[in-house]
């Protein structure tokens, strides 16, 4: 049975290297390009929701032969962003309850999640289509949730990128590689710091020219404070994390800075969204807590119903970039995550990102001085 089994992954893998690109799909062969559709289509929904808030009124007469658009206008502007997401939405849901729990290659879920192209996409097409014929109120609930779906899913890109930051630093620390990457460590970290100096300058020179713009000059001090205070935390003598970790991170925050006060460009903010998907939804050993388990032949790249489940999420946190985090406000064409309500949203995220790196660093130390406790008392 196991030897079956085995030669089942390993015609795959013959498959996926030999097959054209449209044989891997129809045969389910290649999860690796899989995720590329899904991207695919998480990006034509963006793409959608931007359309139906903008250029929607062009398409005011057709929608007024549905009953839940109120005569057309409750499927324009933040309202057809939410119900396109919502479409979104349940695509991916459906194919996070689908797909979790694959764990090897020849199972049917697997060939669900790689294949089966010309039954998902026209799913995902009915599933953007229902949202329209549903009423107001339903919407209207949903976008309330989604603020939530949207901060569940920037707290596991959060989670994601801390972990993806410790993990390089712990391969360049390792006794493999610390001989040879000393040198590079030591490039990478002054770089890193050189450009958040050179990046708190910049924002005090364009967005706190004068005293005036005193929460510009909080934001930007505080970010300066955040940057020091990793810093410090990493080279305490008890913690000893080096000082790559605290300059990465400190490229991050300052990134977050500079968004929260900074309008984005439009193109970039919805390719940011897409990538930012894309790579968080794979990344699903940054919550597995033994890593070090050596993956066999058979065995799934990356978690199937952690992909979905992150993409389902990016459904709603494109909702709320689209409508400024508000659904009762207009937002004006070409115009994507602005209004003070998304610079909070970002300040917050940039504040919990240096939170989660602390507790990081310091949660070890605390888990050693409680074990050494218990073991005393016993």
């Amino acid at each position: 049975m196991e030897s079956g089994e085995s030669n089942n992954g390993s015609e795959r893998c013959i498959i996926s290297k030999d097959s054209s690109w449209f044989s891997q799909f129809r045969n389910a062969s290649n999860p690796w390009m899989a995720r590329y559709a899904y991207a695919l289509i998480f990006l034509v929904a963006n793409l959608l929701a931007w359309a139906a808030r903008d250029y929607g009124h062009g398409a005011l007469t057709e929608m007024e032969r549905l009953k839940g658009c109120n005569g057309g206008k409750d499927c324009l502007g933040a309202e057809g962003v939410l119900r396109v997401s919502l479409g979104c939405f349940i695509f991916y849901i459906i194919m996070f309850l689908s797909t979790a729990g694959t764990s090897k290659l020849n199972q049917m879920k697997d060939r669900w999640h790689s294949g089966w192209w010309l039954v998902k996409i026209p799913c995902w097409v009915v599933m953007t289509v229902i949202p329209f014929f549903l009423p107001s109120g339903f919407i209207q609930i949903y976008g309330e949730v989604a603020h939530f779906g949207a901060g569940v899913f920037l707290l596991i890109q959060l989670i994601s990128i801390i972990s993806f930051i410790t993990w390089l630093n712990d391969c360049c620390a390792s006794e493999k590689y610390a001989a040879r990457c000393q040198i590079h460590v030591m490039l990478f970290a002054t770089t890193a710091y050189v450009v958040c100096l050179v990046g708190i300058i910049l924002m005090y020179i364009w967005y706190a020219p004068e005293p005036s713009c005193l929460l510009n000059i909080f934001f930007i001090t505080w970010t300066l404070v955040l940057v020091q205070l990793m810093t410090s935390a990493s080279l305490h003598p008890k913690v000893n994390a080096g000082i790559l970790t605290p300059g990465l991170m400190g490229l991050y925050v300052v990134f977050l800075c500079w968004c929260a006060i900074r309008r984005q460009s439009f193109v970039v903010a919805i390719l940011a969204i897409v990538i930012a998907t894309f790579s968080t939804g794979i990344d699903s050993k940054c919550f597995q807590f033994r890593k070090d388990d050596t993956p066999a032949e058979d065995d799934v790249p990356y978690g199937y119903g952690f992909f979905h489940f992150v993409f389902a999420t990016g459904a709603m946190y494109f909702a709320m970039l689209l409508v400024g985090w508000n659904s009762h406000h207009s937002m004006r064409k070409w115009t994507i995550d602005v209004g003070w309500t998304s610079t909070w949203v970002r300040i917050v995220n940039e504040w919990l990102a240096v939170c989660v790196y602390l507790w990081m660093l310091v949660a070890p130390m605390i888990w050693k001085c409680r074990h050494a406790g218990s073991t005393g008392e016993s």
